[in-house]
């Protein structure tokens, strides 16, 4: 179960306020696109991908981010690569591309004229040193994209015979970037006990992600309460990200599996 959005699930959903189709690819696993964008073009629809946690990942031989209308990634210190903060917009459609590109830098036009802003816009230049520190880590994303591959089979070796747990996802077609590694517990043990058992064994260990309806902002806003969207609850309450990052060493994964064992046994 990859976790992404359902795209049987999409058509239900639309209606006649629906003006774009927002994809997520969870934990850097890559959606399949082409059912979406089928619906897409026939409700007429763009499609926002969220490929934040996706850069490099692909299905087949296309690029997570890379057959949305728009898609964003992040370079925040946690993913495949950073510039400490900031990320990237890609589009192939020009008129996106300039809005953005006004939006970033005050609302300031195409001509280049430092006082002249066609638009409410916002400070959100990346400067030179970050996107230089970014370019040359770019250039190395095959070889960073290796070494979290092997990261991610040393965990997966050593879980796999265990079936209280589920691995990450995984298919031939599929080649992921990894930017985390979430398993999720069976609904019978308890994530946060085995959460604090690993911190306490100086683990850094996350619940990964708390619902967007039950975060304080939308609950007031909105008036979502818990239980109206039991699945993405369930699936919160049973994930935890285990320490991940290019130079984990074996050594390091065989104390985080032995102390994950431990608290799992202590239930």
């Amino acid at each position: 179960v990859t976790l992404n959005l359902n795209p049987e699930l999409i058509e239900g959903a639309i209606t006649d306020k629906t003006k774009a189709i927002l994809v997520v690819d969870v934990f850097g696993y890559p959606v399949s696109m082409d059912p979406i964008i089928s619906l897409a073009k026939h409700y007429g629809l763009a499609i926002i991908e969220d490929s934040c946690e996706a850069l490099g990942s692909k299905i087949d031989d296309k690029m997570a981010g890379t057959e949305s209308d728009i898609a964003v990634f992040a370079f925040y210190p946690n993913k495949q690569i950073t510039t400490g903060e900031g990320g990237m917009i890609v589009t192939d459609r020009e008129e996106l591309a300039v809005a953005c590109s006004s939006m970033r830098n005050q609302g300031r036009g195409e001509n280049g004229l430092w006082l002249h802003h066609e638009r409410l816009g916002y400070n959100y230049r990346l400067d030179e040193m970050s996107a230089a520190l970014g370019i040359v880590q770019l250039k190395r994303i095959e070889s960073i994209i290796e070494k979290r591959e092997k990261i991610a089979r040393m965990y997966d070796e050593r879980l796999k015979k265990y079936n209280w747990l589920t691995l990450p996802p995984r298919s031939p077609r599929v080649r992921q970037s990894w930017f985390a590694y979430v398993i999720r517990l069976d609904q019978k043990i308890n994530r946060d006990k085995v959460m604090i058992y690993l911190q306490n064994c100086g683990i850094g260990c996350r619940p990964y992600f708390t619902p967007i309806h039950l975060q304080p902002f939308y609950q007031e806003q909105f008036g979502y309460k818990p239980g109206q969207l039991p699945i993405t609850e369930q699936v919160s309450a049973s994930t935890l990200a285990l320490p991940f990052h290019n130079h984990l060493g074996e050594e390091e994964i065989d104390y985080v599996v032995e102390k994950l064992l431990a608290a799992v046994s202590c239930q």
